[in-house]
């Protein structure tokens, strides 16, 4: 897999680098995390990776679009190597997990706007919000009060 990495690396004009492979590795294997999620992975297999390492990885792989930078508001930016598919993401209210979600129909049907103002639109961002199926399982005060008040 370090190949497809090197690859993807000189495909856009950077160099191959420990940090870098490290970097990309650990967003394959833990999309979504914040910076701080993302130090530590790299820093677990190689410790002398230091934290402004990265953050200027992390900023030259999502401006040579390898990586997509994501911050659904209210939360810390996360990143993610899923790229060039134009998907989505939906994110737990109560624990702040996110997911992808593809397109709903066709092919990114979202980027048809209703009208594009003249611009030539090639990305959207359409975030859905609820809770993750663990957080629904957990019983909640609020949960608690309405059950009981509808027996």
């Amino acid at each position: 897999m370090s190949s497809d990495f090197e690859a993807q690396l000189r495909a856009v004009s950077l160099r191959v680098t420990r940090p870098r492979l490290a970097v990309l590795a650990a967003l394959r294997d833990h999309p979504h995390v914040d910076t701080e999620t993302v130090i530590a992975l790299v820093r677990a297999e190689h410790p002398t990776v230091s934290h402004q390492a990265v953050y200027d990885v992390l900023r030259a792989l999502t401006d040579a679009g390898l990586v997509r930078r994501i911050q659904p508001a209210g939360t810390t930016a996360r990143y993610e190597s899923r790229v060039g598919d134009n998907h989505h993401h939906v994110v737990c209210r109560s624990c702040g997990t996110i997911a992808d979600v593809d397109c709903a129909v066709g092919h990114a049907p979202c980027l048809t706007a209703s009208d594009d103002h003249g611009f030539v639109i090639d990305q959207a961002e359409v975030v859905f919000w609820g809770i993750c199926p663990e957080c629904s399982a957990r019983p909640t005060p609020e949960r608690s009060v309405s059950s009981k008040g509808s027996r």
